[in-house]
């Protein structure tokens, strides 16, 4: 099976945008609205920032997006954070990442208002994760959040399921490991320092892979049925006219006659993920909570 994040990301949009069409005729509130900061000029970060802005448009959030110099200082960017917090126009707030290495990026992340966290990166909301607290809400980082939603949809129970994380990093590894835990998964955690991952993923009953190495895993790494969620998004040379393409952390035409469902890469978690950061922006406005 195909877990295909490009068709359910369309889906969920449609909902959202329902969702926000019938909010608006019945209680007569004003839009949603997303605050994104990006600062420098990063080419990747740009076509993220416009992806992000294109599917806002279709959902009915209306944006505010602001375009900080590289050379900024961190007190505008904090200023600029500030200022998005004290807007009534504004229910979620976006720190495009990653930030120039001369500003704190966890001293920005943590100035967003604990409610209009959409990304889930203030250390607060790490926190509540971390323990599964449910008191005030909690906003889950979009990727982990998207890959969960997607496993469910699709009918992946994780829920007594032996699962393996490999990659340990604070916007994929480490939630997605806490939530797989909250949802009765028992869980590895694979990272750098592990001595023979294969030991691990060659009994899981489903691995996910965040490390940004291309093709890392291979059919000979999983077991017979596994069911594998590739985050990684890898450039490679070829000779088309790009010059590239885009793969995953799994070798997909390895592994894909040995496992049950797969990612792809492209199309697997990649739109999954602005589909939660939209959704999470909707329930922070919300007008029926």
């Amino acid at each position: 099976m195909l877990l295909s994040g490009s068709n359910l990301s369309k889906q969920i949009k449609r909902e959202l945008k329902e969702k926000v069409r019938v909010e608006l005729e019945e209680n007569l509130s004003k839009s949603p609205g997303l605050g994104i900061i990006l600062v420098g000029d990063k080419a990747d970060s740009k076509i993220y920032v416009n992806m992000k802005k294109r599917a806002c448009k279709f959902v009915g959030i209306e944006n505010f997006d602001v375009h900080m110099s590289v050379d900024v200082t961190e007190d505008e960017v904090l200023a600029q954070v500030d200022a998005f917090n004290e807007n009534p126009d504004i229910h979620g707030i976006l720190i495009q990442l990653p930030l120039p290495p001369h500003l704190n990026e966890q001293r920005i992340l943590n100035r967003v208002r604990l409610d209009k966290d959409v990304d889930g990166f203030h250390l607060e909301n790490v926190g509540k994760l971390a323990v599964n607290s449910k008191e005030g809400g909690v906003l889950v980082p979009c990727t982990p959040a998207g890959i969960m939603e997607l496993l469910a949809r699709n009918g992946v129970d994780v829920s007594g399921k032996n699962v393996v994380v490999i990659g340990r990093s604070k916007i994929v590894g480490i939630p997605i490991s806490l939530l797989m835990l909250h949802a009765n998964a028992t869980v590895t955690v694979c990272h750098s320092r592990t001595q023979d991952y294969r030991q691990y993923t060659r009994n899981a009953d489903i691995v996910v892979v965040a490390v940004g190495r291309a093709k890392m895993i291979k059919a000979d790494d999983l077991k017979d049925g596994a069911v594998v969620v590739d985050v990684g998004i890898n450039r490679v040379n070829s000779d088309n006219e790009k010059g590239y393409v885009i793969v995953g952390d799994v070798d997909f035409d390895d592994v894909k006659d040995k496992v049950s469902a797969i990612t792809p890469v492209p199309g697997g978690v990649g739109p999954m993920t602005i589909a939660m950061l939209l959704k999470h922006t909707v329930d922070a406005w919300d007008p029926s909570k």
